[in-house]
């Protein structure tokens, strides 16, 4: 699949998302299972980039100490940048950035009691000196995390910023193709 067809909403979001060949660079972790339907939106783009990842269901307040221990692994185990999808009270985020050095982008997950709402606001209100890039609800926040890890790694990687040019190139000539409301030129 190319990076040109890179899409926030997959065919199947529940489905397994195969991570290219190679030590993960960035990290994808989620508090439950159910959380994937949203975050496999950054898999797949990070997938699309051939960028290698790893993801895990690392749940800040069933499972405390794996969230630490995976935090502080982290960056011996060569990641570069940690994705971390909550929802509800969403500490996920925040509890994985006050064990690494690394940057954690958060995505807020659309929840069934407020709509993601909660999720935002305990990501987006961190404390001063625990950062955690903050993204929309929902899959639009998974792609645009995965766009930030990507943004991140082209800084040192001239392949991933070549892709990364492609990919804003195309977005820019999609828009330019069919500037008209209402009509779409072919």
């Amino acid at each position: 699949m190319s990076i040109i067809s890179a899409t926030i909403n997959a065919t199947d979001q529940n489905a397994p998302i195969t991570s290219p060949v190679g030590q993960p660079k960035v990290g994808i972790i989620m508090g439950s299972q159910s959380d994937w339907a949203t975050m496999s939106a950054a898999a797949q783009l990070l997938a699309d980039f051939d960028i290698a990842f790893e993801c895990e269901v690392v749940s800040a307040h069933r499972t405390p100490d794996r969230l630490f221990d995976y935090a502080k692994s982290a960056k011996g185990n060569g990641l570069q940048v940690i994705i971390a999808g909550a929802g509800g009270a969403a500490h996920l985020p925040g509890m994985c950035a006050s064990q690494t050095p690394l940057p954690v982008f958060g995505v807020p997950v659309k929840s069934s009691m407020l709509s993601g709402w909660d999720s935002l606001l305990s990501i987006v209100q961190m404390p001063k000196g625990v950062a955690v890039g903050t993204l929309a609800i929902g899959s639009a926040g998974a792609y645009n995390a995965a766009l930030l890890a990507i943004q991140v790694l082209a800084l040192h990687d001239e392949s991933i910023a070549t892709k990364l040019d492609h990919l804003r190139n195309t977005q820019t000539n999609t828009i330019l193709a069919s500037p008209t409301p209402g009509i779409i030129n072919p």
